[in-house]
C-alpha cells in the first residue's frame, strides 16, 4: 500500500490526496482561521424571496417565511480547516460501499412514499443502486440518497484509510467555506446568476458532474458551491434532525441556494437532493 502524501500548499490552493486504489482523487481547499460575516439580515432574506417569486411566480417561501430561520447577521469565527473541494462523488462512495459491505443508497417505494416528499417514487430510479452497484454514467456525479448515518459511516472509514480526522462540516465552517469572509449572498458575490450553478433554473433537473460550474466556486475554491446538491452538516436543529445546507438540482430563485440559508431534514431521509462533503481541522 502507498504512502498517502499531501502537499503543504498556501491558504485556499488545492491539495489533493491520492487514496490506494480510490476511483478519483479526493481534493481538498484549506480555509483560514478567523472571522468571517454568517447569517442574514432582512434585506439578505428579502432579496431571496423576491428572486423566488421571480423564478416561480408565486410567493409561497415568503408566504411560509422560508428564510426566516437563517442564523441572523453577525461576524463569527471558525478555526482553520481543510474542506473537500467538492461533494462526495458516487465513484468515491462505490469504493466505501464495496470495502464495508455498508448498504448501498436505495429505497423502496413504501419507504420513499413514507416521506412524503413532492417528488414521485419514479424520480428516485436513475439514482438507485442495482445489487450493491452504482447506476452507470454518474460516477462523477454527486453521491445522493445518503441519510445522516450513512455519511457518519462514510466518515468512519475514510479516517481509518487515510489517517486523517475527517469529519461532518459544522454549519459555520460550511458557511464560511461557500461564501468567504465578506458576507455575499452567494458563493461569487451579492447578485444572483444562474449559469453559475446547477440549479432548476437553467439545469438539466438532474445532478452533473461535480465541478462543471467552475464559475460558481467559492472564494475559497470550493466547487457545486450552490445547487447540485444539500448537504449535511453537524449541527442539529432538533432530535432525530440536522440540518442541510446548499440547495439543489431541483430549486430554483434561488433563495434556498444562499450559504447563509438553513433547513432540518431527518437524519434516516434518503433523499435525490442530499450528499455531502468532509472537514478536517488544520494544526
Amino acid at each position: 500500500m502507498k504512502t498517502i502524501g499531501f502537499m503543504a500548499l498556501m491558504v485556499a490552493a488545492v491539495l489533493a490526496c491520492g487514496l490506494p486504489g480510490h476511483a478519483a482523487e479526493i481534493e481538498v481547499v484549506t480555509v483560514p482561521a478567523g472571522p468571517f460575516i454568517s447569517g442574514s439580515d432582512r434585506a439578505e432574506r428579502d432579496y431571496a424571496y423576491k428572486i423566488d417569486e421571480q423564478a416561480y411566480g408565486h410567493t409561497i417561501t415568503r408566504d411560509n417565511t422560508w428564510y426566516e430561520n437563517d442564523l441572523p447577521r453577525a461576524e463569527r469565527s471558525t478555526g482553520a480547516f481543510a474542506i473537500m473541494k467538492a461533494p462526495v462523488t458516487v465513484a468515491q462512495y462505490a469504493e466505501f460501499i464495496a470495502e464495508t459491505g455498508h448498504p448501498a443508497p436505495q429505497v423502496s417505494r413504501q419507504v420513499w412514499d413514507s416521506y412524503r416528499l413532492i417528488h414521485p417514487y419514479e424520480r428516485t430510479l436513475k439514482f438507485q443502486w442495482t445489487g450493491g452497484k452504482p447506476p452507470e454514467g454518474r460516477m462523477n456525479h454527486p453521491v445522493t440518497m445518503v441519510s445522516y448515518d450513512d455519511a457518519r459511516a462514510y466518515v468512519a472509514w475514510l479516517a481509518g484509510k487515510t489517517g486523517l480526522p475527517w469529519r461532518l462540516p459544522a454549519e459555520l465552517e460550511w458557511e464560511k467555506a461557500m461564501r468567504g469572509t465578506d458576507g455575499r449572498y452567494f458563493p461569487w458575490g451579492r447578485e444572483w446568476d444562474a449559469s453559475r450553478l446547477n440549479s432548476h433554473d437553467m439545469g438539466p433537473f438532474d445532478t452533473v458532474p461535480v465541478g462543471s460550474h467552475p464559475a460558481g466556486a467559492s472564494p475559497y475554491g470550493a466547487t457545486d458551491a450552490a445547487g447540485q446538491v444539500f448537504e449535511w452538516v453537524s449541527d442539529s436543529p432538533a432530535e432525530g434532525r440536522h440540518y442541510v445546507k446548499g440547495g439543489s438540482w431541483d430549486d430554483k430563485g434561488c433563495g434556498v441556494c444562499r450559504p447563509a440559508q438553513r433547513h432540518g431534514r431527518p437524519d434516516a431521509i434518503k433523499h435525490i437532493l442530499i450528499g455531502f462533503r468532509l472537514v478536517y481541522d488544520m494544526q
